[in-house]
């Protein structure tokens, strides 16, 4: 697929601020964001034979000029004869979840043979038990997974789950404003920038960001070691310095001038960067970002034949060469050993990014966020909201 080094959809989202995350599934609502048309809502009773219905979420697979086919999908087919339904169907992970927990719970088609929920969620799958280990003679390429990703907490063996695309949270700058960049919370607090820093709403990532520079793990944060991160959060909101806690409107106020530095994702910043020649940068703290991902999950009520099919599927696109294609079309983190090398024969400069392959360097000072019980989702989330002023 002819590949420009920047998607006109990845434009789209740009000049609408809105991210990927935040465009409506469903033809009428994106068609003005260029996406697809072949979207819709699960599908119906029951997969039928040599068939794979997959939910994931808007503007997330390689794409033609023409919007209307996925080549990497059209070319599994033709391999497998497995006909593959798509649809771009995710919009939060909450509202999704909710759309079919009941049937889950009754045992009874959801009308997808693979979903797409981020770490968190999939973790509450996962606990639930509303998913189905693979067949790993099925998934071969499973093991091309990147070591940083390779063992998360929900799923420490990757019986269940495989990452679709990874999101890195770290800082990002106006470079004018910042001139020698933005590594550190005390460059990210440098005077210049009171009164104009946005942090992000996912609480994962801002308060992640915040205990890595306080030296704390991950893997192993205590309740005493959230608590401590919040209320330095929450001193720096009431001082003035924060100007907001936010969602992917933080890109609209790079843009504007209202905000000179951020916690923010990759995936934005790889717009920003490349659509304002060199205005804005980004960069992974050096006392450690964030890694999530969007994870390849199989729910409990698909029927063996249909679970057989999408762990092809899941194998097909752990392929390096197929992971490539994919990525040179989302940009963002390829989650598959092998890729950049392949990407070299689609797009050399993209196949250098760090915003699409982070260097080993990089990816060695990334962390998954633990998963964590019930009781700590609800009172750390409630903690972080009043800190946010919510």
């Amino acid at each position: 697929m002819a590949k420009q080094p920047l998607s006109q959809e990845a434009r789209s989202i740009l000049q609408s601020k809105v991210s990927r995350r935040s465009v409506l599934a469903g033809a009428g609502a994106v068609a003005g964001a260029g996406a697809l048309a072949a979207c819709g809502s699960g599908g119906g009773s029951g997969s039928a034979k040599n068939s794979v219905r997959w939910g994931n979420w808007p503007l997330y697979l390689d794409v033609d000029d023409s919007g209307k086919k996925y080549p990497t999908l059209e070319a599994f087919t033709k391999e497998t004869g497995i006909d593959v339904k798509y649809f771009e169907d995710y919009n939060d992970n909450d509202e999704f979840f909710g759309k079919v927990q009941a049937q889950l719970k009754l045992g009874k088609d959801i009308g997808y043979d693979l979903v797409c929920p981020t770490d968190w969620m999939s973790a509450r799958w996962i606990r639930l038990g509303y998913t189905q280990k693979f067949d790993a003679a099925n998934i071969p390429n499973a093991s091309n997974i990147l070591d940083t990703l390779a063992s998360p907490s929900f799923d420490p063996k990757r019986e269940q789950s495989l990452t679709w695309q990874g999101i890195m949270g770290g800082f990002g700058w106006n470079t004018a404003k910042n001139p020698k960049g933005v590594r550190t919370l005390d460059d990210l607090f440098s005077p210049g920038n009171k009164g104009k820093i946005v942090v992000l709403s996912e609480m994962r990532d801002t308060v992640g960001i915040i205990l890595r520079s306080q030296g704390v793990s991950l893997q192993t944060v205590t309740e005493d070691q959230f608590m401590n991160a919040v209320d330095f959060l929450a001193k720096k909101i009431a001082d003035g310095w924060i100007r907001g806690v936010k969602g992917n409107e933080y890109a609209e106020d790079l843009t504007s001038g209202d905000a000179t530095a951020v916690i923010g994702w990759s995936g934005d910043m790889f717009i920003l960067k490349s659509e304002n020649e060199g205005k804005f940068d980004f960069a992974i703290p050096e006392s450690g970002g964030t890694i999530s991902g969007d994870n390849m999950m199989i729910p409990s009520t698909v029927t063996a034949e249909a679970k057989a099919s999408a762990e092809k599927l899941i194998n097909y696109y752990y392929e390096p060469s197929v992971a490539a294609e994919v990525a040179a079309y989302v940009n963002y983190v390829c989650p598959v050993k092998g890729a950049q090398a392949e990407m070299e024969k689609i797009d050399p400069d993209l196949a250098k990014s760090e915003f699409i392959f982070p260097s080993a360097k990089t990816m060695a000072n990334l962390s998954v966020f633990r998963s964590l019980t019930p009781t700590e989702e609800t009172t750390w989330t409630e903690a972080f909201q009043k800190a946010a002023g919510n």
